[in-house]
């Protein structure tokens, strides 16, 4: 393809499991309150999947994506699975999906940059379809957090739910809409203030790591609320910065669904009302990688949002990874 184009979202779609873990769920496994964890993070309740795995939730995403769209399996080029909890080390979670539905024509592979995911496979998508070659790449966010989560550490097991969203992209000649920019980041110097210190080649299972609990989620929340807050709200003015936009100019904030004082933080940055902020962390907690594309579907399904809204999407996750994207919705 001689032409220049821009990647577009055509289509989205996201499951959630039925079970609703809420605050007083909590009140009776460790030591805290309804009031405590909304006050603190803005989490009124999250879902989670009591069997199954990750491969599970991306289907289920894939499949309302299908339904909605029409797109027919056999059309897929290509499926990204962006996750911290894949079904296991290999195959790929995105082979795992790929089966379910049949995609008999694509390809794949998993991508883990934890909370930052989605706006990293977002790119990842986008590049592919740039390139003229692919012209239908699903990029799905999952993880199924409960499965790593420590029930016993109540600094984090309020934090966590379970869910998948799913967009496609397809290419527009149409340069006003689409993926328009990202800005991406990531500095390993940060990996001891979030992690799961074994499972990996460093620290293969053994009795020991499964005695110390060393295979569930290890935080240290106040370091990361602070570069969180910083790095979010930096990346996301820096992009306005970068495009000439002004708050005026934005239909909506789409931020990573960490804690909702992280969220406010980045909008006063961009200097943007709460209206114009997308937010979901009350009804679904941390999704990791499924927070933003979890926005995006509701809020389209709702209705919320139109050909032309002018979005910024930021993430800040484990690694640390950070990031903003500057996106034209492109669906009627």
């Amino acid at each position: 393809m001689s032409n220049k184009v821009n990647a577009v979202i055509a289509g989205v779609g996201m499951y959630v499991p039925e079970t609703v873990l809420d605050n007083k769920y909590f009140e009776t496994i460790v030591e805290t309150t309804d009031e405590w964890i909304l006050s603190r993070t803005g989490i009124k309740e999250r879902r989670r999947l009591d069997t199954g795995a990750t491969s599970d939730l991306a289907t289920g995403a894939l499949l309302d994506l299908m339904k909605s769209t029409g797109l027919k399996p056999e059309e897929i080029d290509i499926i990204i699975v962006c996750t911290i909890t894949p079904d296991m080390f290999f195959p790929s979670t995105a082979c795992l999906v790929q089966d379910n539905v049949k995609a008999v024509n694509a390809w794949g592979f998993d991508l883990s940059a934890a909370c930052s995911g989605f706006l990293f496979g977002l790119q990842t998508g986008a590049s592919f379809i740039e390139t003229g070659r692919y012209k239908k790449v699903v990029v799905i966010g999952a993880d199924k957090m409960s499965s790593i989560t420590d029930y016993t550490d109540r600094n984090t097991c309020i934090l966590f739910g379970d869910a998948a969203s799913a967009v496609l992209l397809e290419a527009t000649e149409d340069l006003s809409i689409g993926l328009q920019d990202t800005i991406l980041h990531c500095d390993g110097s940060g990996r001891e203030s979030l992690y799961i210190k074994a499972g990996g080649s460093l620290n293969p299972p053994t009795r020991e790591t499964v005695d110390n609990n060393m295979h569930k989620l290890y935080q240290d929340g106040k370091a990361v609320y602070k570069v969180a807050v910083t790095g979010m709200a930096n990346v996301s003015y820096e992009i306005m910065q970068k495009h000439n936009l002004t708050a005026d100019d934005i239909a909506y904030l789409v931020p990573h669904q960490a804690n909702l004082r992280i969220i406010n933080a980045t909008a006063e940055k961009a200097n943007l009302p709460k209206e114009k902020v997308m937010i979901n962390i009350d009804r679904y907690g941390n999704t990791t990688a499924a927070t933003i594309p979890l926005c995006l579907a509701e809020f389209y399904k709702a209705g919320k949002l139109k050909k032309g809204d002018k979005l910024i999407l930021a993430a800040f996750g484990a690694g640390y990874t950070w990031g903003s994207a500057y996106l034209v919705w492109g669906i009627d």
